[in-house]
């Protein structure tokens, strides 16, 4: 049975048929997993924002690494040998909080090779990625103990290479790859917070995830064109206004982009207090224009391409 059928028939994710080594997740294919499928509030029974990328049984991308994803990469199986790279879409604490959690629990993962961590430019009242690294685990950081795993003499038997990419402007950025993935981006607005959303190319297959974003640039239709998933944040409701609307996407929004950009399926991820319970309305609105699966993505889960 195709991961689609899966998605489509409402098969419990407990099934036997995805009780692999991965207890969430199948052993073969492209599996997009939910680390957290939270905010920022700490009423939610969620994790903050954070996901990861399976691919053939192997956990290959973390994408942010919000409050709570360290300890559900453990639930997943994952291990941290594995990634490729860390990417974050932007640097409020809901999407990164956990990065220094990672850095210490991969000392004892017998990781051997550098890993990259790439995230957004900054501003003025942002550090760019590079500096949040050094603010958080360089010498004079909140947890200097940690600073030599910026180095190749890491006692975690690997070094961290940090990698700013632009978060401003229109140009795709696309200058990563490794032997598993490539990898694109390209900025979004989200107030004042320098952002970005990632593509990621597998073989032929494509996965875009916006982090938060409000859509006043208008790229992500053209940049997730066709993708197989494009995975959002569903922070408000249909008809918010005011800041909760420069900072987010609304679900009218979101359902005019998925269907824009004809994507197969659209998972809505970033769930927060004010739009659970909402889910018939947020429906209506998405569907009024996209007609393709759509998932309320809660922590653990995982859906095949």
């Amino acid at each position: 049975m195709s991961a689609l059928l899966l998605i489509t028939s409402g098969l419990s994710l407990s099934s036997p048929a995805l009780a692999q080594k991965n207890p969430f997740c199948g052993d073969e294919g492209i599996w997009i997993q939910i680390l957290g499928a939270g905010g920022p509030e700490l009423n939610d029974g969620q994790a903050g924002s954070s996901y990861l990328i399976w691919i053939d049984n192997k956990a290959r991308l973390l994408i942010d690494t919000g409050p709570g994803a360290a300890a559900n990469f453990d639930r997943a199986g994952a291990d941290f040998a594995d990634l490729d790279a860390i990417v974050y879409t932007h640097l409020h604490v809901d999407h990164s909080g956990d990065f220094p959690a990672f850095v210490k629990g991969s000392f004892f993962a017998e990781r051997d090779r550098p890993l990259p961590v790439l995230g957004p430019n900054g501003n003025e009242e942002y550090p760019d990625m590079t500096s949040f690294v050094s603010r958080m685990i360089g010498p004079a950081g909140a947890y200097p103990y940690l600073a030599d795993f910026l180095t190749y003499k890491s006692s975690g038997g690997y070094k961290i290479n940090p990698r700013k990419v632009p978060a401003t402007g229109r140009r795709r950025w696309s200058r990563f790859n490794s032997e598993h993935f490539r990898l694109s981006s390209i900025p979004v607005h989200h107030g004042p917070v320098p952002a970005i959303a990632w593509r990621v190319e597998i073989g032929d297959q494509n996965i875009v995830f916006t982090g938060d974003f409000n859509n006043s640039k208008n790229v992500i239709a053209e940049f997730a064109e066709n993708a197989e998933a494009l995975v959002v944040s569903h922070a408000i409701p249909e008809g918010a206004r005011g800041n909760a609307a420069e900072l987010h996407a609304t679900p009218g929004q979101l359902g005019r982009i998925a269907a824009q950009a004809e994507v197969r399926m659209l998972i809505l991820g970033h769930r927060m207090n004010r739009t659970r319970g909402l889910e018939s309305q947020s429906r209506l609105a998405i569907e009024t224009a996209y007609n393709g699966p759509l998932i309320f993505a809660n922590d653990m889960e995982c859906w095949g391409l």
